[in-house]
């Protein structure tokens, strides 16, 4: 019902819209984050650019990779190639921290409402800025977690111990604030040791990062316990004054926060939609008058808010 009638157009500043969301923030009963890979990216995980060339040099040289999305789907030579790609992957993107501080400033401007937390995004970086865990329902899985392969099972285990190994066995030394140092001059090995790949405990197979990409995703005990979590959020605020505040949410899985979002403020004249996104903010035309599309980083947007 809303895609042939999409608009970023207002007569509102940068400032009215600011306050409006602001003013809208305080009142609002509850608040529903839908964060996507724009937030992070405003964090400093980006995946191109300086930190792929630092910790991905020698596969870029190799087979032209451009950036760490686009690597994640190379056909490797070996399992003992792709897990070396693969550890550096999990590692920069999830064991170590954000350049910039962009979560602890959005927990500072929820902390005290009535808050979920409805993501797309694998990082782990709500959890590591301090979101209560029990607000959270991180959809697509983490890169924290190994799963079967087949799978033959939903169980996930974390993987912190086994990716460290792998990227020791590279060359890299793990510093103090877990990130990745090699020392000048050496080149870091493009391939871990073969006992370093991790199998399945009960079947063998090989294990794969709980990421979904097709029907092998496992959705594990705690997947659906913040499921469940999250549709009582729901069910608990269901006609309140509710602010859907969407961050960094693209094209690629609209489904999963921006189609509902736009459903459930449609469905609620209490409701406010806001969006910010870099590049992609809009709403549909028939919540025009229930949303805040803000155009702008969005460091720059929560940290103008926290100054009110």
């Amino acid at each position: 019902m809303f895609l042939r009638n999409l608009t970023s157009k207002s007569t509102e500043t940068y400032s009215d819209k600011l306050n409006r969301l602001k003013a809208v923030m305080d009142e609002a009963d509850a608040v529903i984050i839908g964060a996507g890979s724009g937030l992070s990216a405003a964090a400093g995980f980006t995946y191109s650019g300086e930190r792929f060339e630092r910790y991905f040099y020698e596969f870029a040289e190799k087979y032209h990779i451009r950036d760490i999305y686009s690597g994640g789907f190379y056909p490797f030579q070996s399992p003992e190639e792709y897990w070396a790609w693969w550890s550096r992957h999990i590692w920069v993107n999830r064991y170590v921290n954000a350049p910039k501080p962009v979560y602890d400033k959005l927990l500072a401007l929820v902390k005290d409402k009535d808050y979920f937390v409805l993501t797309t995004n694998v990082d782990h970086c709500f959890q590591k800025a301090g979101f209560d865990k029990h607000r959270m329902f991180y959809t697509q899985g983490d890169y924290g977690l190994f799963q079967c392969s087949v799978p033959c099972h939903n169980d996930t285990y974390d993987n912190e111990d086994s990716i460290r190994r792998m990227v020791e066995a590279q060359g890299y030394t793990v510093t103090e604030d877990n990130d990745l140092m090699v020392e000048k001059g050496v080149s870091p090995q493009m391939a871990v040791p073969s006992e370093l790949i991790p199998c399945c405990p009960k079947c063998g197979k090989p294990l794969n990062v709980n990421l979904r990409s097709d029907n092998t995703f496992v959705e594990d005990k705690g997947w659906h316990i913040a499921q469940n979590r999250y549709e009582d959020f729901l069910r608990r605020h269901n006609g309140l004054n509710i602010l859907f505040l969407e961050l960094g949410v693209g094209g690629n899985t609209p489904v999963i926060i921006k189609y509902p979002f736009w459903r459930m403020t449609a469905r609620n004249r209490n409701a406010t939609y806001a969006c910010i996104n870099y590049g992609e903010a809009f709403a549909p035309d028939e919540i025009q008058n229930q949303s805040i599309c803000i155009d702008m980083d969005i460091d720059t947007v929560i940290t103008e808010l926290r100054a009110f």
